[in-house]
């Protein structure tokens, strides 16, 4: 396939739209379901790179739930606790542990599930079927992979009335070393950025505490490698091989792992006891019981366990969990990695980071301030990498 015409660009608007190679060559893909448009080929592109580069980096299988040319998380297929599949809503799926893969997609989409609505997935293995089913039941626009096994593909095909948009890829693609890209008329050129992201880039440490076990290397890879390819500025909280967190596309970096730290908090909070155990209708579907349980985390427009608004939701009406309870459950924790696409200008970003359990940081360093940072993590005994390079991403 030489070219591919699109429905329309980023809006309806926006027309003639089509994808090809510019040396004139066959596309490195091939549509096996649906008609993926403008957007989902920039969320495909983007998050092929990242899963094929977690893979590269780590060894395992990895997975990725992007939207709007941003991933929500990613992960690798480490296998979950009882508590996490509960709160990934994963727990009924037959051989779950028997799939890394599938294991790591649970995570990335359980991450931060309202986000990872209407998502495009990518995977860097052949799908497989375990894999498939969990994705079957999810609101999910596309998915890109290296493969499908039959029964994975006739699975993925049964969704959106046989609409759903699947793409193949050719994993050994190799892109061109320079890129190019048109705004207002104009054409920008740059070489792509083919950093390469492993544990050689953590050994600055420059705080007093330079430890830094295998784990938060593992978790600081999953978190750089995901900036990489998130619109910047970003901040990513990442904890047990997955990303727990994306700040992304803000103006400020305080901004960025306020919003980020937000996201970590709430992923930490739905494996609260409380949470856990919300008493839903069975009739609610996932989608709402999405929107309920970060309803009850965050006390937001409507108040879930208010008199007339639980009956809607529950079976009976539950104890709130009160600001005091999310507050000592927060602060028990830590061991979460903390990665930053560019310096930490100021301190509140530790402060802030402290707040979610982070105790390993990586950042480019090189702030006028660098030492006030360095600083603020030996208060709280935090290891911090200066990696030496920015991840910007636009």
């Amino acid at each position: 396939m030489k070219e591919f015409e699109l429905k329309y660009g980023c809006n309806p608007n926006q027309k003639p739209s089509k994808i090809f190679m510019k040396d004139g060559s066959d596309l490195p893909i091939k549509i096996l379901s649906g008609r993926p448009g403008y957007i989902n080929f920039l969320d495909a592109f983007n998050s092929w790179q990242l899963v094929k580069e977690l893979k590269a980096a780590l060894g395992q299988p990895a997975a990725t739930s992007f939207k709007h040319v941003s991933p929500t998380s990613a992960a690798v297929g480490n296998p979950l606790s009882a508590e996490l599949k509960k709160a990934c809503f994963v727990d009924d799926i037959e051989g779950l542990d028997e799939s890394p893969l599938a294991c790591a997609y649970a995570r990335a989409r359980g991450t931060d599930r309202m986000s990872s609505f209407g998502d495009f997935i990518a995977l860097s293995d052949i799908c497989d079927k375990t894999t498939a089913l969990l994705i079957k039941r999810e609101v999910s626009d596309g998915i890109i992979a290296p493969g499908y096994t039959d029964e994975a593909l006739e699975i993925l095909k049964s969704k959106r009335k046989g609409n759903y948009n699947i793409i193949e890829i050719d994993p050994d693609f190799t892109p061109d070393p320079v890129e190019t890209k048109e705004v207002y008329g104009i054409t920008f050129q740059q070489g792509r950025n083919e950093f390469k992201i492993d544990e050689e880039l953590l050994s600055n440490l420059v705080t007093e505490n330079k430890v830094l076990p295998s784990e938060a290397k593992r978790d600081l890879i999953i978190a750089l490698i995901t900036l990489k390819y998130t619109q910047s500025n970003s901040v990513c909280y990442a904890v047990d091989g997955q990303a727990i967190g994306v700040g992304a596309g803000q103006q400020s970096r305080i901004h960025c792992t306020r919003l980020a730290g937000n996201k970590a908090d709430v992923w930490h909070l739905r494996q609260h006891e409380k949470v856990l155990n919300l008493p839903f209708l069975p009739t609610l579907g996932r989608p709402d019981r999405d929107n309920v349980i970060d309803s009850y985390i965050n006390k937001n427009e409507e108040d879930v366990c208010k008199d007339g608004v639980w009956q809607k939701y529950f079976t009976t009406r539950p104890e709130p969990l009160t600001a005091e309870e999310a507050r000592a459950y927060l602060d028990s924790l830590s061991g979460v990695a903390l990665g930053s696409d560019a310096f930490f200008p100021f301190d509140d970003n530790i402060e802030r980071a402290k707040r979610s359990g982070v105790s390993y940081i990586a950042q480019p360093g090189g702030s006028i301030r660098d030492d006030v940072v360095i600083n603020c993590c030996d208060k709280y005994g935090m290891a911090m990498a200066f990696t030496g390079m920015r991840l910007f991403h636009h």
